[in-house]
């Protein structure tokens, strides 16, 4: 009986090794992982993406800017496309008056203030924020909920934990005709 259950010992440690280096197991395994990669993919193809409109909210829950995101090569967008000043207040600020480089002066509709998103699932990373109100531009990070109906966009300094996170909500495509929205600006289009 020890020899039975010593031999079945050996066996069971070197069956693995003898498996994993024989060739129609290594076939099957890249077989395996290519379709496990394939699978992968077409999650990610499922998976919803940023793309599309949001709304984000003042500390009152009431709108305050619309926001329109596109992808290109695999780098995701957010400009401006709609405001909503506050009842009696003088007036939002118009311009990027305390932007830096390019963006100083231009006009906020229409500016890209979330940049350089790329996609990991969900994940959206390595992007950046522009507050159009003071010009500071913070490293920033967006997660998009499993339903693709919300989205938590979080502008940091330096590391993540030092940052403010705020969640904007999906609006339909159509919240505003696609021709309707307003163009970047033209220092932006002309590559200045």
């Amino acid at each position: 009986m020890k020899r039975i259950l010593a031999t079945w010992a050996v066996s069971a440690l070197l069956l693995p090794a003898l498996l994993a280096a024989s060739p129609l197991t290594t076939a099957a395994r890249s077989q395996d992982s290519r379709s496990q990669d394939s699978r992968s993919q077409d999650s990610l193809a499922q998976e919803p993406t940023v793309k599309g409109f949001w709304q984000s909210t003042d500390d009152d829950g009431k709108p305050n800017g619309w926001f329109y995101f596109t992808e290109t090569d695999g780098v995701f967008e957010g400009r401006l496309v709609k405001g909503f000043p506050k009842p009696g207040e003088k007036g939002k600020v118009k311009t990027c008056d305390k932007c830096e480089g390019a963006l100083k002066g231009l006009t906020i509709l229409g500016l890209p203030i979330v940049t350089g998103m790329k996609r990991d699932g969900l994940a959206y990373e390595e992007g950046r924020v522009l507050d159009p109100r003071n010009g500071t531009v913070y490293d920033a990070r967006m997660d998009l909920s499993p339903e693709g109906d919300k989205l938590m966009l979080r502008g940091y300094v330096g590391i993540s934990l030092l940052g403010q996170t705020k969640t904007w909500t999906r609006l339909p495509d159509n919240a505003l005709p696609l021709d309707a929205l307003p163009p970047a600006p033209k220092a932006l289009t002309r590559g200045e």
